[in-house]
């Protein structure tokens, strides 16, 4: 008795039209965040010891910190230490070298409205008390 021939199905993706020559809508997330390429440089005189300002957004920004050691890496980063003593792994083109005499965050400045808003006004005395 002899073998009968195979046939298989033709395949779905066969029954698909053929691609056109527009060009594909491409998605751009919300929420992709803007790579600084110029990080890998780093920032020149950040050294072990040295107190620096974070500068930049994100966590403990504007404090003033003690680079306490420089962990290896393609980015260049510092492991500082804040005068309130707490830790946190920063790019070091997102340090600023400060003097030693420097003990607080500049002054920014703040408008005259919030300010008034801050004011508490004086409490009246009771008559009665």
């Amino acid at each position: 008795m002899r073998k009968r021939k195979v046939t298989y199905p033709v395949a779905r993706t066969s029954r698909r039209p053929a691609p056109t020559d527009t060009p594909e809508v491409t998605y751009v997330r919300p929420s992709v965040v803007a790579i600084d390429v110029n990080a890998q440089s780093g920032r020149e005189g950040i050294t072990i010891g040295r107190r620096v300002r974070i500068i930049g957004g994100g966590l403990y920004s504007g404090e003033i910190a003690v680079v306490e050691s420089m962990p290896g890496g393609l980015i260049p980063s510092a492991l500082v230490r804040t005068e309130a003593g707490r830790t946190r792994r920063v790019r070091t083109i997102d340090l600023e070298p400060v003097a030693d005499n420097v003990t607080e965050r500049p002054a920014e400045p703040v408008a005259e409205a919030a300010i008034e808003a801050k004011t508490p006004e004086p409490k009246a005395e009771r008559a009665d008390a």
